[in-house]
């Protein structure tokens, strides 16, 4: 339910420079029917947005990155393997992968499986980059299919 508050947000607020903030989000995200707890889950995961600034260069780099046991325990080999394709696009800089990798493992899911890993890269790119840039990376992950790893459909809702 969390992450499905996070997609509604961003389906809400991609055009937006910003979210409001944490009081009239929660409302608002009452309102539309959300459950106090998710609200409070997914609020909490998102304040770890504001630790994602533009830092270093997006060039591709020579370097590697080694998954650790858990990381490649925890994130399907999809996501994965789109990190790297981000990264080695010039799209994501390495300081975002990690700050994706963290986020990727704050979720409770026991695999986060490629599409959720997807939508916290689009978050991240979105953050920043701003919403003009990731309308082509927007139509990559929804464009293709919406099942999770685990077999289990979804769909945004669009409002």
């Amino acid at each position: 339910m969390m992450f499905d508050i996070l997609l509604y947000l961003y389906d809400t607020y991609v055009h937006a420079e910003a979210f409001p903030d944490a009081a009239q989000l929660s409302r608002k995200l009452s309102a539309a029917g959300f459950e106090d707890e998710a609200i409070g889950e997914a609020l909490d995961w998102l304040a770890a947005l504001d630790d994602l600034a533009p830092g270093e260069d997006c060039a591709v780099s020579q370097s590697f990155r080694i998954f650790s046991a858990e990381e490649v325990t925890r994130i399907a080999t999809e996501g994965r393997a789109f990190l790297g394709y981000l990264e080695s696009s010039g799209l994501l800089a390495a300081h975002a992968r990690e700050w994706i990798i963290d986020r990727a493992l704050a979720l409770p899911d026991a695999v986060v499986s490629g599409n959720r890993l997807k939508w916290i890269a689009l978050l991240a790119v979105w953050k920043l980059k701003g919403a003009g840039e990731v309308l082509w990376l927007e139509d990559l992950v929804r464009g293709g299919d919406t099942s999770d790893d685990d077999g289990e459909s979804w769909q945004p809702t669009l409002h």
